[in-house]
């Protein structure tokens, strides 16, 4: 039970949180600070943790800029004390016109004493634009930064608009954090990219897109929260397996779009570790997990729905969590729709002609022993094709898209041993036959997760952990390749310290490393780093 109980305390702050997400989550970092930018000298690691480290930092790849003129514009700028959201306004920025080849989001945060990791959002006209979690400070204070690309909101921030930020926090005599960011928008003038014309959010669970829409792609920023098991909806056992997080169908997970009911998009969720997951915070302090400060969206190209979702009137979408025992929370799912219109029509008609959904597979067997063991293999399948008549021809669209899940979580009693080895991918063809060649996006994604928990007959916790985030995208016009990328995030880590002692008497230790690698058709970016005992011994750049 000391797993248990150690698990449930750290989660003690996304409990809260989903409360202001409606039972949320958070976050992937793009980049974290003034050190993502730059090479760290090494340094020699203490014994063991003391009461500060360096500022989290992560490997991932900063905002690339164009050059030339630039606007910057404050969005939000708060002290998060506790679930009251900031509420403010925005307006465009002068000087820079309406039209922007880029912009670019930035959160600086900082925060000192003790405080758990928090789960946060910022909606700008309800769109919304970022979700974010929080590092754990030390006593002497942290600072942090996030850097995001949201020009494809660029039709969103044409307008004066309403904004509104929350990270759930709560400061006592006990955590004493306050969270203190603030937010800006960069603007970069400049031809814009194909950006959406518009960014539609839904009302009372429907959507009305403009009569001459010729491409709609839905994002769902899904996460498991919410301090109870679907935090770690991950471990999850079946009846009748002695484990404290229990599910009738194991720990499957898939996010679901319908459209009036028919499903129109599956996808398997990002396993999010937050920075006080996995019972050991000293894993998280400098270096987070994959996703950790930026949560990435779930994409759906929904254009095949297209003729029917034209027609003028509102429909439904819902997005649900497949897995998730009835009635219990814990997920959170904020839909954009981004819409791309057709100029030359005032109206644009189409039909769905392919909808080919195969039974979800989903297997979750439970072994006794003295290592309890339950072994997942899930997975699912589903095409969807239709086409639109626009004012340059018809132009028929086919998406399809598979899932796989495979894990064996092993346990013993009292889960003074709990090991999980994971594997999700999820793999997408979207096809866009029209005027010219036929042009194919291939997408395949696989998350893993390989850790364990062990506590000791000295209550020595230790955790290792190792988690994978790739993506491999290749796009191809006419048989030939045109565009390609292949992104590898891997982390890391070895963390011990002492249960049921005072702070002082932990005797924390711990190793963090992570390696990203993106190469492709845009160049190529490798960057490794190493932290122990809270300092950072190796900032690597090899391109």
């Amino acid at each position: 039970m000391k797993r248990r109980i150690v698990m449930s305390m750290l989660a003690g702050a996304t409990l809260l949180a989903s409360t202001l997400l409606g039972a949320s989550p958070a976050p992937a970092a793009e980049s974290a600070g003034p050190a993502a930018r730059e090479t760290a000298r090494p340094a020699d690691a203490p014994a063991e943790f003391g009461t500060d480290w360096h500022d989290p930092v992560t490997a991932a790849p900063p905002v690339t800029r164009p050059a030339g003129k630039s606007c910057q514009v404050t969005v939000a700028e708060a002290q998060f004390r506790d679930f009251t959201p900031y509420k403010g306004t925005y307006s465009p920025p002068d000087g820079c016109g309406d039209r922007w080849s880029k912009v670019v989001l930035r959160m600086d945060g900082k925060v000192k004493g003790r405080q758990y990791d928090r789960l946060g959002y910022l909606h700008v006209d309800g769109v919304e634009i970022f979700r974010t979690s929080t590092p754990e400070p030390s006593p002497d204070g942290i600072e942090w930064s996030v850097e995001k690309d949201v020009t494809r909101y660029s039709g969103t921030f044409r307008g004066d608009r309403d904004v509104e930020m929350l990270i759930g926090n709560v400061v006592d005599d006990t955590y004493t954090g306050v969270i203190d960011v603030k937010v800006t928008l960069t603007f970069y003038a400049g031809r814009p990219a194909a950006n959406p014309d518009r960014v539609l959010t839904l009302r009372d669970g429907t959507l009305t897109t403009p009569r001459n829409s010729e491409r709609i792609v839905a994002e769902v920023y899904a996460t498991g929260s919410g301090g109870g098991c679907e935090e770690f909806w991950y471990l999850a056992a079946p009846e009748p397996a002695p484990y404290s997080c229990k599910a009738a169908g194991g720990p499957y997970r898939e996010v679901q779009i319908k459209v009036d009911g028919r499903l129109a998009g599956i996808a398997a969720p990002f396993p999010h570790v937050w920075t006080g997951g996995w019972s050991n915070p000293f894993l998280w302090y400098v270096i987070p997990g994959p996703r950790a400060f930026d949560v990435k969206p779930i994409e759906y190209d929904l254009t095949p729905f297209a003729g029917l979702l034209n027609d003028g009137r509102p429909h439904r979408v819902e997005v649900s969590v497949v897995g998730v025992p009835e009635g219990q929370s814990g997920w959170s799912a904020p839909v954009n729709v981004l819409v791309w219109q057709d100029a030359e029509r005032a109206h644009v008609t189409g039909r769905l002609t392919v909808h080919r959904a195969d039974d979800l597979a989903n297997s979750s067997a439970y072994t006794p022993g003295s290592e309890h063991r339950v072994d997942t293999q899930g997975g699912h399948r589903l095409t969807v094709a239709g086409y639109v008549d626009t004012s340059h021809g018809r132009v028929t669209t086919t998406v399809r898209r598979s899932l796989t899940n495979d894990s064996a979580h092993r346990w013993t009693d009292g889960e003074n041993l709990d090991a999980l080895d994971a594997t999700w991918t999820d793999e997408q063809s979207v096809t866009v036959d029209g005027r010219g060649p036929a042009r194919t996006t291939r997408t395949q994604r696989t998350y893993t997760m390989d850790g364990s928990i062990v506590i000791g007959a000295d209550d020595r916790l230790r955790t290792v952990l190792t988690l994978g985030d790739r993506a491999a995208v290749v796009t191809a016009q006419d048989g030939r390749r045109t565009h390609w990328s292949r992104v590898d995030d891997t982390y890391t880590g070895d963390a011990a310290w002492t249960l049921n002692v005072p702070r002082d008497q932990r005797h924390a230790v711990g190793t963090t490393s992570e390696r990203y690698r993106a190469y492709g058709s845009d160049g190529c970016h490798d960057r490794s780093l190493t932290s122990v005992q809270g300092v950072l011994t190796e900032d690597r750049i090899r391109c």
